[in-house]
């Protein structure tokens, strides 16, 4: 399906769907805890999907209604889990390969093209030092095999995707024994705070030194919960940019900036660059204007990045997007991707090893390409709100990955986008 998208102004209110990546944790935790989990206010994406088909896949019993009730394998996969296809979805990947890792018999992985080009060989050799078995990978890649269990012991993890250390960190608790995991190079610090905070609130027991060491005590069960998922603040980040760039006022509803998400981050970016924002008990007022170029330290936030990417091209000055090799990992190559597509818009855009250097630039629409990649795309069909002309995007049916309702909630705002 491609998009398109015109020059617009936006006004209103938009409330934002709930989190991908807490939904996914709450999923995967619920699936081997004991007892029955109720999850309030979940995102119904194509991700969440792939996750929940994956917890059913390992045992769980889940009932899709307006709550997701789910009752736990407590502890291990079933002796019937023996494939699971993720879909798209890297976040279910990586958290179902380490619960798998808890069982004693093989279970295979796979998923779609662009799962087969996302890296896991840090977490599959994480695993193995804990006596996890992994046969049929090629290139530390999907399709693999595991077999368990994990026994606990001593293991090191690459945190070039948190990810990787997200999954040791929640299924490690149901070892039998102890785990001491050192951390290297660790990026997106935020969402492993995500995950350590659905530890604790499941009671988990682990000590830490900073963020690059953990012991996890074995032995450990998860206790069934009720809990209402927070809002996006990934998929808030659409809306906010729209607005920064075409100089209109929202309101945005629904955000917890009290959670750890590390993409809150953007709403300081834009406040930096010259956006108002204004707080209120309704929510977060949005007023665009003139922006001015900054440097930007993107580790924590790499899901913003196209996203912040359009809003640099409208900024006075020089923009410079840093220190976010991880995005290169993602569902595409995201800094090769950026810089490919707006070049193609009229951007002045340079591509880094680590991020992206921008310069004021007047973009113009035109054909893009949106790599099967729901934030590539997302992005995409906002820039061709601010640029001359009509800009047209393919693969936009990947935007329902995270965010299904965005065409939905971007027309209620008064965006010109629709499908083509």
């Amino acid at each position: 399906m491609k998009i398109q998208s015109t020059g617009s102004t936006l006004h209103g209110d938009i409330l934002i769907p709930a989190s991908k990546s807490h939904t996914i944790r709450a999923v995967a935790i619920a699936a081997v805890a004991n007892g029955i989990s109720v999850l309030r206010n979940p995102l119904m994406s194509d991700d969440a999907r792939s996750a929940v088909h994956g917890a059913t896949g390992m045992g769980a019993e889940v009932r899709l209604e307006k709550d997701w009730i789910i009752r736990g394998n407590g502890g291990k996969p079933a002796d019937s889990c023996r494939f699971i296809d993720v879909g798209n979805s890297g976040t279910t990947l990586r958290i179902l390969t380490g619960l798998c890792a808890l069982g004693d018999h093989p279970v295979r992985f796979d998923g779609d093209a662009s799962i087969r080009q996302r890296p896991m060989t840090p977490l599959l050799a994480a695993l193995e030092n804990l006596g996890v078995k992994v046969t049929g990978s090629t290139g530390g890649k999907c399709p693999f095999t595991i077999q368990g269990p994990i026994r606990g012991g001593n293991t090191t993890v690459n945190g070039v995707s948190s990810q990787f250390l997200t999954a040791l960190l929640i299924a490690c608790p149901l070892a039998p024994a102890d785990t001491e995991i050192v951390v290297e190079n660790l990026n997106e610090r935020p969402y492993v705070e995500i995950t350590l905070d659905w530890l604790r609130r499941s009671g988990i027991r682990f000590e830490q030194q900073g963020p690059d060491w953990f012991r996890i005590f074995g032995g450990q069960h998860y206790r069934a919960f009720e809990r209402s998922i927070p809002a996006d603040f990934s998929s808030a980040t659409f809306p906010l940019c729209a607005a920064a760039i075409t100089g209109s006022e929202i309101l945005i509803r629904g955000l917890d900036f009290s959670d750890h998400q590390g993409d809150k981050a953007v709403f300081s970016y834009l406040e930096k660059m010259g956006t108002k924002i204004v707080h209120a008990t309704e929510g977060v007022w949005v007023k665009g204007g003139a922006l001015n170029g900054i440097d930007i330290d993107m580790n924590s936030t790499p899901d913003a990045l196209p996203a912040m990417a359009v809003a640099a091209c409208l900024a006075r000055g020089t923009t410079r997007l840093l220190n976010v090799p991880q995005a290169r990992l993602k569902e595409c190559d995201r800094i090769a991707a950026c810089a490919k597509e707006l070049k193609k818009m009229g951007a002045d855009i340079v591509e880094l090893e680590d991020g992206l250097v921008i310069r004021e630039s007047k973009l113009k629409g035109t054909e893009v390409h949106g790599y099967n990649d729901h934030r590539m795309v997302m992005a995409l069909a906002i820039a061709g709100l601010a640029a001359e002309g009509i800009t047209l995007a393919d693969t936009a049916e990947s935007a329902g990955v995270t965010y299904p309702t965005f065409l939905e909630d971007m027309n209620k705002l008064g965006a010109n986008i629709k499908p083509i």
